[in-house]
């Protein structure tokens, strides 16, 4: 006889309304831009639009589909305020009811886009202080605006496979001056279009491969036992997480084959897609906060965080990681056998990858870390399964400085 099941909670689920997958389909962009508008206004990382071919592809996929193309960004690292401002300040006015930002980069490019879209139809037309729009869109910071209009039409092609931003309903931007990294945050804000070709994943370093794999990793972990998770988001992290952890070492070693790339695109979309509608915990909660006192990229500070965040949920989130661990060993034993080797199993993965291992290799300062415990919070650290107070989290930060 079966347990019973437990009772659904309700639960919403948000995904962008069409999604590309495989290799080669970047050659579609121009077909889905002509479907959502009449011009790409296009996005591109500053070195990975280029260096990915992808920024080629989507200029070539437009004429082939006669649609005018035309590039109004550029980003560099992740995205700033002042890098919004100043790219909503430089687009057309002309043709802006028909145009579809198109986004070719990794996450920040894409974060960058979905801003731009965002405040292209709700800054103030008349606006002379963009900086100040900015802030006051963001979380937790200035007034707090929602977004009233639909932004432009947004289609995402990530040219990394980690943090699953061609699926969110946030764009996560920083201030260094002001020193807080907040998100631009609206369901309208999701991907018209997702198109995820592994092809422009091949021109990645083997660093960045690694700190983005593991930041999807992170992300699919995290949102399974997240204390916010709900149920269909559940279902396809137990599809990709295996194909993840599997993925992961094969491509750092063999970074042509194609199969494993795309099993890591695949791990990343579903990453963003589980975020989005159920929730992470501490290794986000504290990456953030490492994003500001040190800059470090978001892959790496995840990298850094995953194993200590596993062993401080394991006994809390015991059932959940025993499930995980069963997708890649059906016979791991009872739970609290199954739980520890799955938190072996991704030290091991770290490990592997090269990534750094302890908070003094990001940079930061020991008398930083009372400061990195009180700011290591917001909704990250809400949905932690193991409840964790500033004072409760300064002894686990020091553990692993």
């Amino acid at each position: 006889m079966h347990a019973a099941m437990p009772p659904l909670a309700s639960y919403e689920l948000l995904v962008p309304p069409r999604i590309v997958f495989g290799a080669g389909r970047v050659a579609e962009v121009g077909g889905i831009v002509g479907e959502l508008g009449g011009a790409a206004w296009i996005v591109a990382g500053e070195r990975s639009g280029a260096a990915s071919g992808g920024l080629d592809a989507v200029e070539a996929a437009c004429r082939a589909a006669g649609v005018p193309s035309r590039r109004v960004a550029s980003s560099r690292g992740e995205p700033t305020v002042d890098q919004v401002a100043a790219a909503v300040a430089r687009l057309p006015r002309a043709g802006r009811e028909e145009a579809v930002i198109v986004a070719v980069g990794g996450g920040a490019t894409i974060d960058l886009a979905k801003a731009v879209a965002a405040l292209a139809t709700n800054a103030p037309a008349d606006a002379t202080d963009l900086d100040a729009v900015v802030v006051d869109h963001l979380e937790g910071v200035g007034r707090g605006l929602a977004l009233v209009h639909p932004p432009l039409p947004v289609v995402a092609v990530p040219t990394t496979a980690g943090t699953g931003a061609e699926a969110t309903r946030n764009a996560v931007i920083s201030c260094p001056r002001r020193r807080f990294k907040k998100s631009m945050r609206s369901p309208l804000m999701v991907p018209r279009a997702a198109v995820i070709d592994p092809l422009l994943t091949r021109s990645c370093s083997r660093d960045t491969t690694a700190a983005s794999g593991l930041d999807c990793i992170t992300q699919l972990i995290e949102s399974f036992i997240c204390r916010f998770r709900h149920p269909l988001p559940r279902a396809m992290v137990l599809d990709a997480l295996p194909r993840a952890v599997e993925a992961l070492p094969q491509v750092l070693v063999h970074p042509d084959d194609l199969d494993a790339r795309a099993a890591l695109c695949h791990a990343a979309l579903v990453s963003g897609i589980a975020l989005t509608n159920s929730g992470l915990g501490m290794a986000h909660g504290v990456a953030a906060a490492l994003g500001i006192e040190c800059g470090t990229p978001h892959g790496v500070a995840c990298a850094v965080m995953l194993p200590v965040a596993l062993r401080v949920n394991e006994q809390v989130a015991r059932g959940d990681l025993a499930m995980l661990e069963r997708t890649l060993d059906p016979a791991a034993g009872d739970d609290a056998r199954a739980a520890r080797a799955f938190v072996e199993r991704i030290e091991r993965l770290c490990l592997a990858a090269g990534t750094p291992q302890r908070l003094r290799d990001l940079g930061l300062a020991a008398d930083r870390l009372g400061w990195l415990a009180e700011h290591s919070g917001g909704a990250s650290m809400r949905g932690n399964p193991r409840e964790l107070d500033a004072a409760a989290l300064l002894p686990i930060l020091a553990a692993c400085y």
